[in-house]
């Protein structure tokens, strides 16, 4: 999760989604900007090779969240794309599965703008909390993120590379939130470094609860009242 920076501090990948534009580069494969329109051409070797990265995301994303990513073949991924397997594996040499990360950097991305814009609807630390907590849940009750997000990505790339992703977006902006609330009087003294890992955690295992629900929106309910107790756990006198 995440949640707004103040001004002056790093707005991280909140402007955009990774690979994306106005975002930060995807991880695992180059720059992406979005591919050239219907009957244009790009004019330089650097833009060709973005509109190319461009539309194999697009592709591999789309076939990704339709079916997941053991069902999809880099042959369909191409097919999709307009572009040649060679082109496939000269941009993620690591082939579908350099390709699926470039896919997770995206999401997660889009994911902390998402929440990044909830937290930001307001000046209060605690409210930031809460707002950015409930528009993680929200997003993350969507099909596409919990098949590429929370199903796939674990088993694809393993806990260490999901966990790192998610700390590059998400953990760092946290606990700089969980640390003005600190300082504010709203939440108990303490160390905002444990307070992030611990709420980063909790938040995840909610939305894994959710993805795998036989009914989500009880469950989604359920797990949204679960996770403000804990946040009430930790108020402050000033709060």
């Amino acid at each position: 999760m995440n949640v707004k920076p103040r001004s002056g501090r790093s707005e991280g990948p909140a402007g955009g989604a990774a690979g994306g534009p106005g975002g930060p580069p995807a991880v695992g494969g180059p720059p992406v900007t979005a591919p050239a329109q219907h009957g244009q051409h790009p004019r330089t070797k650097a833009a060709q090779r973005e509109a190319t990265v461009a539309a194999l995301i697009t592709a591999a994303r789309e076939l990704f969240a339709e079916r997941g990513y053991a069902a999809v073949a880099t042959e369909e991924i191409v097919q999709r794309a307009g572009v040649t397997r060679g082109a496939l594996y000269h941009h993620f040499r690591g082939g579908k599965e350099d390709l699926f990360r470039a896919v997770l950097v995206q999401v997660s991305a889009e994911i902390v703008q998402r929440v990044s814009q909830a937290a930001g609807s307001t000046e209060d630390p605690w409210e930031e909390l809460v707002r950015g907590s409930e528009a993680f849940l929200d997003a993350c009750s969507t099909p596409e993120v919990q098949r590429i997000v929370l199903l796939d990505a674990p088993a694809v790339l393993g806990w260490d590379v999901r966990r790192a992703i998610d700390a590059d977006y998400g953990l760092r902006l946290l606990e700089g939130a969980l640390q003005r609330a600190i300082d504010d009087g709203r939440m108990l003294p303490g160390s905002a470094s444990a307070m992030a890992h611990v709420l980063a955690g909790a938040l995840d295992e909610a939305a894994m609860v959710v993805a795998r629900a036989e009914d989500p929106g009880a469950a989604r309910a359920e797990m949204s009242r679960t996770i403000r107790r804990l946040l009430d756990g930790l108020r402050g006198p000033g709060a």
